[in-house]
């Protein structure tokens, strides 16, 4: 037996559209009829007028107890409605702004020697910065993130094990700022020169020494999650028919825990993509086409959004938005190529 098939009164479906209909229409006369707000307080406030007048009618047809589950369900659905609206808006400002340099020249070409008034200029300058740069902090970040978090679920114990689960928890609110600095202090004042006949360099590789400390703490986190779900008894079973504890780990455990483990690693990629003050501090940004993540200065896509977005042309907020569009883009087709991945070599 299920709510849905005992048989009692119900609500019938026009009286809760008519209550909609009604908070929605005293919604707007109060709001836009005193000034007091836009569309969105409209709909606000409807949604309140729309739960209250539900309930009382629920009441009344079906019962306290039946109106209260149907109330808690609705402010369910409309909490749910709630988050997917700013994330629909930001798909269709995206979409809908970004759609006016989706061109053969954006993809093709760079802003070296690109004026104020040329109305051309791409970014595939920065489109190859991006993937350099993440791909390089992706191969360092990934095998220490999950090694670290490895270690700290199957052999961590004691005192050292706490020192790096509070340091990594420590790392993962540190702003990204910080972390170019670091780097600029570190790598590009004073192990570049070595390199470079005394002389500090900018790099792309330097922003990937960047972009690794901030994905880092991510991955070893969501990685010591995963590992923490897979069932003991996999463990133990394994144990038991002699395999030793680190292939238990390679055959049973990461393939058990390698759907989650993805996702921790492509939030931590799509959080290295959309990083600015890097890039900006160890790369230096270029308007030219660099392929050399080891040797001058490179940009990168989020970079790239913010030179246009504060450039002056009136043609820059175009590219801004195409960028932007393209950012998001890559992120999505590498989470996707990642899941299909990972869903054909998990442990089934």
């Amino acid at each position: 037996m299920t709510p849905d098939h005992i048989r009692s009164k119900k609500l019938p479906w026009v009286i809760d559209v008519g209550i909609a209909v009604v908070a929605l229409v005293m919604a707007a006369a109060i709001v836009l009829g005193l000034g007091i707000g836009n569309w969105v307080l409209v709909v606000v406030v409807g949604i309140v007028f729309y739960l209250t007048g539900l309930f009382a009618a629920a009441t009344r047809v079906e019962g306290r107890r039946s109106a209260r589950n149907r109330l808690w369900k609705t402010l369910i659905y409309s909490a749910c409605i709630l988050a997917i609206l700013p994330l629909a808006s930001v798909v269709w400002t995206l979409v809908s702004k970004g759609a006016a340099r989706l061109d053969g020249d954006f993809f093709g070409s760079s802003m070296n020697n690109i004026g104020a008034r040329d109305p051309n200029g791409g970014a595939y300058h920065a489109i190859i910065g991006t993937l350099e740069q993440v791909g390089l902090a992706t191969l360092m970040a990934v095998p220490l993130g999950v090694l670290g978090a490895i270690y700290l679920v199957e052999y961590g114990r004691g005192k050292f094990a706490l020192t790096v689960r509070f340091f990594v928890d420590v790392m993962t609110g540190i702003p990204s700022i910080v972390a170019g600095l670091f780097i600029l202090a570190f790598w590009v004042l004073i192990v570049s020169p070595w390199f470079n006949n005394g002389t500090p360099r900018f790099s792309g590789f330097a922003a990937s020494l960047a972009l690794t400390v901030l994905m880092l703490p991510t991955i070893v986190r969501s990685t010591e999650e995963m590992l923490r779900l897979v069932p003991g008894p996999l463990r133990e079973g394994a144990y038991a028919l002699g395999v030793p504890q680190w292939k238990t780990i390679v055959k049973v455990v990461l393939p058990t825990a390698l759907p989650g483990i993805v996702t921790g690693v492509m939030l931590a990629v799509a959080r290295a993509a959309g990083e600015t003050a890097p890039v900006l501090l160890v790369a230096g940004g270029a308007a030219a086409i660099n392929f050399d993540p080891f040797a001058g200065n490179q940009s990168s896509l989020a970079l790239y959004v913010y030179q246009q977005a504060g450039d002056a042309s009136r043609y820059a907020p175009d590219r801004a938005w195409t960028a932007a569009l393209t950012l998001v883009a890559l992120v999505l087709i590498l989470t996707i190529a990642a899941k299909l991945l990972a869903r054909r070599n998990r442990l089934s």
